[in-house]
């Protein structure tokens, strides 16, 4: 999903002039006319879908100054982009000095414009992300500051919500690189225990003879080479919450031993003569099927029970799309930070790359490639080019299965055989199908259903082109160059504005 960027002007003809160059700039525009509309929207259960905002200063309601000041008042932080006729310091000052992040003068010019929501739309996201480690160094990470769109990720948090306000012990499944430690931060972080320790332990780092050793703790003399007293993630987690992840990689002599810590609230350093006491929530996370494990008599049944109270299933990247363009944002605007880089946007055609990709690693992967694309960078802008690796990949996949799959998701329409040669129906919105073979029965040339599939896209979303490219998923200079390559420029002239 792009950008949304609220643009609110009581004028319709420079609305829709700034609706459309916002359009032309690949975010998606919504549009309001007055300032009482534009808090009661933005200060809203949905004024978290907004990445910017293009206000008018001059209203006839309420005016761009009052906008300004009860959004400050309701704690929404979303970047404002002030504009108005009248361009003297004192608008610039008053404005700057009640939020705005800056300021241009009617009639703006697209060039202008376009930098100044690049600019406000990255320092958000690299201000959000500062934020962000901050909270996590400190152990009060929020489930605000987990970055998502997708309704299903959605569901999941308002479930961790509810986990949080307890001491329920909660289990995290999902696939490696999902979130799965930063959803338990976000249920320590807003629960009682958040200013006590939150301890992370990988189960599966752990070497096997040292595993009772190092979450339980040991005494000094215990075994070979325990020369000083060992407390354990335990005892160091007393008070807050332990987060066991990959828990179904423990071995089996130490999965009694947590079940007893579990059930008696007490743990057994080795080597210790008696047990001792502690206060730990227990929030586990697993890659495995543990029901499977249970069944092959690899985990403990009776601690599956134990550790699956509130099971909390985290979908894969590839079930969110949704979520990747706001996680690139993020990514670029802490990479580039970090490794001192200009780099402060990625175009349309490489966002459709992400986009179209299948993430097997999930959001680790994602922040890895965005990471080497930034160092990689040369610009200020992440192309195609920054990403050799998703595009070999992609190009993999299409060399070794894009005919079949073009047959399977096409159905094939086979004409019947007319006395004399005639052209190919014309697709219209209402088409079903499209005919892969001609009317000799063999299959038609690529280029011929390229431009016929272009087409159809064209008509279904009658002429918006920047639509028409995100839809087709790729970006809008490929998709011109396509038209002019085929012969379609004359039938993709985008219809006028109408005010």
């Amino acid at each position: 999903m792009p950008e949304v960027v609220l643009i609110v002007d009581d004028d319709p003809v420079q609305r829709r002039l700034i609706e459309n160059m916002v359009q032309r700039f690949g975010y998606e525009p919504v549009t309001l006319d007055g300032g009482e509309a534009a808090v009661a929207l933005l200060c809203g259960p949905d004024g978290g879908r907004f990445d910017c905002v293009i206000l008018d200063l001059v209203m006839p309601d309420l005016d761009g100054m009052g906008v300004l000041a009860r959004m400050r008042a309701a704690g929404c932080n979303v970047p404002v982009i002030v504009q108005t006729a009248h361009g003297g310091i004192d608008n610039v000052v008053s404005a700057m000095r009640a939020g705005a992040v800056d300021f241009v003068v009617k009639p703006v010019g697209p060039e202008r414009l376009q930098v100044s929501l690049r600019n406000a739309i990255a320092a958000d996201a690299l201000a959000g992300e500062l934020q962000r480690i901050k909270r996590s160094r400190e152990g009060t990470l929020g489930f605000s500051d987990i970055i998502t769109r997708s309704a299903a990720m959605k569901a999941v948090l308002r479930s961790a919500e509810k986990a949080a306000s307890s001491s329920i012990p909660a289990l995290i499944e999902g696939e490696s690189g999902v979130g799965k430690e930063m959803i338990a931060r976000a249920i320590h972080g807003s629960g009682a225990r958040r200013a006590k320790p939150f301890v992370a332990v990988n189960c599966g780092a752990l070497p096997e003879n040292l595993v009772e050793s190092i979450l339980f703790g040991h005494e000094k003399g215990a075994f070979t080479g325990a020369t000083e007293k060992h407390i354990g993630k335990f005892i160091e987690a007393d008070g807050g919450t332990l987060f066991l992840d990959e828990v179904g990689e423990l071995p089996l002599p130490a999965q009694v031993k947590l079940l007893r810590a579990l059930q008696q609230s007490e743990i057994e350093p080795v080597g210790a003569r008696k047990s001792v006491k502690v206060d730990v929530r227990i929030i586990s996370a697993t890659n495995r099927d543990l029901i499977a494990d249970v069944k092959a008599g690899r985990f403990r049944e009776d601690l599956f029970y134990r550790l699956h109270v509130f099971p909390l299933a985290v979908p894969p990247l590839r079930a969110r799309p949704e979520d990747i363009p706001e996680l690139v944002r993020h990514f670029l605007a802490r990479f580039a930070a970090e490794e001192g880089k200009r780099v402060c946007a990625i175009d349309s055609e490489a966002m459709a790359l992400l986009n179209g990709y299948s993430w097997p690693g999930n959001v680790r992967q994602l922040e890895n490639a965005i990471f080497r694309a930034v160092v990689l960078a040369e610009g200020e802008t992440l192309g195609v080019n920054e990403f050799p690796q998703i595009t070999r990949t992609r190009e993999a996949e299409g060399d070794g299965s894009a005919a079949s799959t073009a047959m399977l998701a096409v159905p094939i329409v086979r004409e019947e055989m007319p006395m004399a040669p005639r052209a190919m129906p014309e697709l219209t919105t209402s088409t079903t199908s499209m005919a892969l073979l001609d009317h000799h029965d063999h299959v038609r040339p690529l280029d011929e259903i390229e431009r016929d599939a272009i087409r159809f896209a064209i008509s279904h979303y009658r002429g918006q082109m920047s639509e028409v490219a995100r839809r087709l998923q790729i970006g809008r200079s490929t998709l011109y160059r396509k038209l002019e390559s085929l012969g379609l420029e004359a039938e993709s002239e985008e219809p006028a504005a109408v005010n």
